[in-house]
């Protein structure tokens, strides 16, 4: 703790994404130095600590109690303690609880310094052989059908490297997905990174989806998958709209992701899809 009456700091330290042995010297020292550290998971926290021989006070830090103990923490950093920010694995903030802390303490003139080390972000991208010059981050992907739909339809047509987490029991309907919406693009699926058991499966998304339906997918997955521009002929237009229609994904969804594929402007796009949405509707309408 401070003795001079000025603020405390919050370090914010990256942590193992698995093997223990993937910590700086610099988060060691941090950790054994600060009065305190705020942990997503105090028992997994401990268990690091521990192999290090590491003793100092913890308090939990997770998604449902950020929004009261924030200030809490606030308060201790105003009166000078200094205190470390760790997550589950890897570093906090990124898909995990922090950044609401982080914000506190810069409206509040507490000092933040990072603690860099382990990102299962950066990670996978180092080794899953696919461009980085241009990559973008998304986070989990949206569990349900149909918002999952909509997150890789908003990707077609650009030309990107992305990188998602994934639950391994959802990961081969989101490569199914993938194939039917994104084509059969590149990627690459990580699954349980610097563990035990760690596995990389490179490959084009149609020969993945088939050698993953024959296996049972376990442990944390990373994916990352590339995007590419295609030439998209205006044929295709009508037939790309009337099976979006059919899976009930809203008319200004689909012009929004159709209007940026095919280069056409979003209002000839919506009077298309208007129409053969009418069409589809007198021809229910007709059976009955």
């Amino acid at each position: 703790m401070n003795r001079d009456g000025s603020k405390g700091t919050l370090y914010v330290v990256a942590t193992p994404i698995g093997n223990m042995e993937d910590i700086t010297l610099r988060a060691l020292r941090v950790l054994k130095e600060v009065d305190l550290i705020a942990a997503e998971d105090t028992r997994l926290t401990k268990r690091l600590l521990s192999h290090y021989g590491i003793h100092k006070p913890l308090v939990s830090y997770f998604e449902h109690n950020e929004p009261k103990r924030a200030p809490m923490l606030i308060e201790r950093l105003n009166e000078g303690m200094d205190i470390a920010l760790l997550t589950d694995a890897g570093t906090p903030g990124i898909s995990d609880p922090g950044y609401r802390l982080v914000r506190l303490a810069i409206e509040n003139s507490i000092p933040v310094t990072t603690i860099p080390g382990p990102s299962a972000i950066i990670s996978a991208l180092s080794i899953a052989g696919l461009p980085t010059d241009r990559f973008t981050f998304l986070g989990f992907v949206p569990p349900s059908k149909g918002r999952k739909r909509r997150f890789f339809l908003e990707l077609r047509d650009t030309e990107s490297t992305f990188v998602v987490y994934e639950s391994p029991r959802r990961l081969i309907d989101t490569i199914r997905c993938m194939v039917d919406l994104l084509g059969d693009v590149e990627v690459t699926v990580l699954r349980e990174l610097t563990k035990l058991h760690e596995e990389v499966i490179r490959g084009r998304a149609k020969t993945l989806l088939e050698d993953m339906e024959k296996r049972e997918i376990k442990g944390e997955v990373t994916i990352v998958f590339r995007t590419e521009r295609r030439k998209r002929h205006r044929g295709e237009l009508e037939v790309e709209i009337e099976r979006l229609l059919r899976e009930g994904l809203p008319v200004r969804e689909i012009v929004r992701a159709m209007a940026g594929e095919f280069e056409m402007p979003k209002t000839e796009v919506y009077r298309i899809a208007l129409a053969l949405k009418d069409r589809a509707s007198v021809a229910i309408t007709k059976k009955h």
